[in-house]
Order: C-alpha cells, then sequence, then structure tokens
C-alpha cells in the first residue's frame, strides 16, 4: 500500500523538472560541453588556419590523382 506516497513524490519532481526550468547556468554548461566563448574566437580561428594548412601540406602530398597504390576504389 505504500505505492501511493511514492508515486506522489514521484509526479512532485516530474512537475518541477517540467514546470520549473529556471536556473540553467548556461556559462557552466558551455564549459561542460567544450563549447567557447564567441569573444574569444581569435585563439580558435588561428587553430582552424593551422589545421587547414597542415591538411593542405597533404592534400598536395597526396592528392587524389595519385591511385597508384594497387587498390581498386571498392566498385564493381
Amino acid at each position: 500500500m505504500g505505492r501511493g506516497r511514492a508515486k506522489a513524490k514521484q509526479v512532485k519532481v516530474a512537475r518541477q523538472l517540467k514546470y520549473n526550468s529556471g536556473g540553467t547556468d548556461l556559462d557552466r554548461l558551455r564549459d561542460e560541453l567544450g563549447v567557447g566563448d564567441p569573444s574569444r574566437s581569435d585563439d580558435a580561428d588561428d587553430l582552424n588556419d593551422e589545421l587547414a594548412d597542415r591538411y593542405a601540406d597533404y592534400a598536395d602530398d597526396y592528392g587524389a590523382g595519385d591511385d597508384d597504390d594497387g587498390r581498386s576504389s571498392g566498385r564493381r
């Protein structure tokens, strides 16, 4: 017979979660997810430029037209 109290408590908690969505700390969430601050985008742009340059070098060295390793492309 103790099910009534447990169910009432679950309903109460569910209503609190549904209707009281305030109090979310967006800065903490941003830190947890690893999303950078928009005002600090200069570092991210520099990193992206560095990665783009690095992979451009790979594209120059191993271009798409250099398929001389003898493997087929998987098409039949």
